[in-house]
């Protein structure tokens, strides 16, 4: 299991596997689904409440990097708490996918940086 998680790291953004766990995947002809959901450990800021884990946001999908000529898509499951005596609801602000794209960062700083050449 070590090993996988090792290969995992050298092709998925670093704040995936810090933050989330792999449950499932989906390959098809042309494309390799990746679903992942947020660790049920809330933001360290956080630590002095007492906060209840409320399930999940809706589901996002990003594109990432290609593998093998497949299309590589996350589907990221954020998670949700309640603080037990305000009721305010408390979720991280993940900055995964690139501004005005549905891509993470990294592949769309890449593309950038392809295109100037």
């Amino acid at each position: 299991m070590e090993n996988y998680i090792e290969l995992l790291k050298l092709i998925l953004p670093e704040l995936i596997l810090e933050h989330f766990d792999l449950v499932n995947t989906k390959i098809e002809q042309e494309k390799m689904h990746l679903f992942f959901e947020e660790k049920n450990t809330p933001p360290k800021e956080y630590n002095d409440l007492q906060l209840i884990s409320k399930g999940f946001l809706n589901e996002i999908t990003i594109q990432d990097f290609p593998l093998r000529g497949k299309f590589v898509y996350l589907h990221i499951k954020r998670r949700r708490w309640t603080d037990k005596e305000s009721q305010e609801i408390i979720q991280r602000d993940w900055n995964i996918i690139a501004q005005g794209t549905l891509m993470t960062q990294e592949f769309a700083d890449f593309l950038k940086d392809i295109n100037r050449y």
